[in-house]
């Protein structure tokens, strides 16, 4: 009898906590994970050097970084000279969306997994958005992931003569304290994470930015210690 092969899966990974934890859920659910990362001209490299090393510590078959230069048409706080807004509630509700957002990338990001897969195989890509504790971002938003997972469907050979495409978006729904309590149970060490817009060669974080803010206030909430490194 022969042995059903691993279900491969390719999982968008950012280097922070919840990139993490999805790479831990779809190992937990039998997939092989391929981890994607892309550099896409942001303020610093210490993103993607945690994206490595936490998919090597998180059981990934294999780390691919793709080259896109965001910084060319720029429009955001991450990929151009404007600065990342410090001790701000950008994340408070009141609709707006900040200058941290940046154009179409998670739109990118999802179009360049989609290709990968399609030559890996892969019926599955994963990847972390949150539509709870976040900055108000609208492709996090459950509407986009769906609508993307529609298009793949008609756009790819998969989609149209293969098994199809599914987006996964585990996090979706919870809120930052639940994405830390899982994590925990799950093995993530946070430590080596990294989520700061700002962060420094060493991985350091501000913890004045919006993307500090909300990591702490998810251990805070949810009673356990805070690794982060800070500066």
């Amino acid at each position: 009898m022969s042995e059903t092969l691993p279900r491969k899966a390719v999982v968008l990974v950012s280097g922070g906590m919840d990139s993490a934890v999805t790479i831990a859920i779809a190992r937990e659910q039998g997939y092989q994970v391929h981890a994607l990362s892309v550099a896409y001209g942001q303020r610093h490299s210490s993103e993607l050097e945690a994206s490595e090393r936490v998919s090597k510590m998180l059981g990934a078959v294999e780390h691919k970084t793709v080259h896109i230069d965001l910084r060319s048409i720029g429009g955001s706080a991450l990929t151009a000279d404007i600065a990342v807004p410090l001790d701000d509630d950008a994340h408070d509700g009141d609709g707006h969306i900040p200058v941290t957002y940046v154009p179409a990338r998670n739109t990118i990001m999802l179009s360049i997994a989609l290709g990968w897969a399609e030559v890996l195989g892969s019926a599955d890509i994963w990847c972390g958005v949150n539509a709870v504790d976040y900055s108000g971002y609208p492709d996090c938003r459950p509407a986009f992931v769906e609508a993307f997972e529609r298009l793949a469907n008609l756009a790819t050979k998969a989609g149209v003569e293969g098994a199809g495409i599914r987006v996964h978006a585990p996090l979706m729904a919870m809120s930052k304290a639940d994405i830390a309590r899982e994590g925990v149970r799950l093995g993530v060490d946070f430590a080596a994470t990294v989520s700061c817009y700002q962060a420094d060669v060493a991985g350091r974080a501000c913890g004045h930015c919006d993307a500090c803010r909300l990591r702490a206030q998810g251990f805070r909430e949810a009673g356990l210690p805070d690794p982060t490194r800070y500066v």
